[in-house]
């Protein structure tokens, strides 16, 4: 008989379907478990993340020196950093970013660069987002002052905000519009070493009113998994596997010991007297 047909014959006698049941039930409390922990990961891992995130966003700024330089590698532990950084508006180089929708209002985002004033880093530019200006009003102001939007404070200003990655490049500022946050682009316009990030503003000393409207802070990654529940998951998808494995071994172990318990095994022939 065939190794197969023996393996068929041993999975059908009545025991070993009984186990299976048996070994099924389990494998789909074990799989219901393991979805169950990769739930509670998930919550877990949000909950854990929004800890962060609130605490990244009450934390007390960092001075922008300790943080980043002018033209240094903006890595990804910068990105979103809350920093402090004095130094004066050059009003004249504002630009708007054309695109930038707010809750899905179209609009434009207000530009402008900022030269630091202190510290080893005093004389670069520091691209500043002041804010968000609805389409309507931003392209008045561009038809009614040449390029100007709602104007930055004057002197001395010491602002809060979160820093960014700078964006790739874009075609450049065209009558007072860009289509791209990019370094490598303002540095064609503004002198001076730049920054490979920029700045969202979050706060102004002295206050630069209320237009432009201050961007809500950049929500931060909230997603992410807790390890320990999903090891929990897999221990369960693996114990549920075993179950499964366990069967087929039982099944193979039960073809190879012969014949199930209460049947005779087949008749063999008498020997034949010897001398004959």
């Amino acid at each position: 008989m065939s190794e197969p047909t023996t393996l068929l014959r041993a999975a059908l006698r009545p025991r070993m379907i009984a186990l299976l049941l048996l070994l099924l039930a389990a494998a789909a409390v074990c799989g219901r478990l393991g979805a169950w922990q990769l739930d509670r990961a998930e919550l877990r891992g949000h909950a854990a993340a929004q800890r962060e995130e609130a605490a990244r966003l009450a934390a007390d700024p960092l001075p922008l020196e300790d943080v980043l330089a002018p033209q240094e590698t903006f890595t990804g532990d910068v990105l979103g950093r809350k920093v402090v950084v004095r130094g004066e508006y050059e009003g004249a180089g504002q630009l708007l970013v054309a695109d930038r929708a707010a809750d899905d209002v179209p609009g434009m985002l207000v530009l402008t660069p900022l030269r630091v004033s202190e510290g080893p880093d005093a004389g670069a530019v520091l691209p500043v987002v002041r804010g968000w200006l609805p389409l309507a009003e931003a392209t008045a102001a561009l038809a009614a002052s040449a390029g100007s939007a709602p104007p930055a404070p004057t002197g001395q200003v010491e602002v809060v905000g979160f820093l960014q990655l700078s964006e790739q490049a874009g075609t450049g500022a065209q009558d007072g519009v860009v289509d791209a946050i990019s370094s490598a682009d303002l540095l064609n316009v503004w002198d001076g070493p730049i920054y490979t990030g920029y700045l969202v503003l979050a706060s102004s000393d002295p206050d630069q009113g209320e237009r432009p409207t201050v961007l809500d802070p950049q929500a931060g990654d909230t997603g992410g998994l807790n390890i320990q529940n999903l090891a929990y998951a897999a221990q369960w998808w693996i114990f549920g596997a075993f179950a499964v494995g366990l069967w087929l071994r039982l099944v193979r172990d039960e073809a190879a010991g012969g014949p199930p318990r209460g049947e005779d095994p087949a008749p063999q022939a008498a020997p034949e007297p010897a001398g004959r």
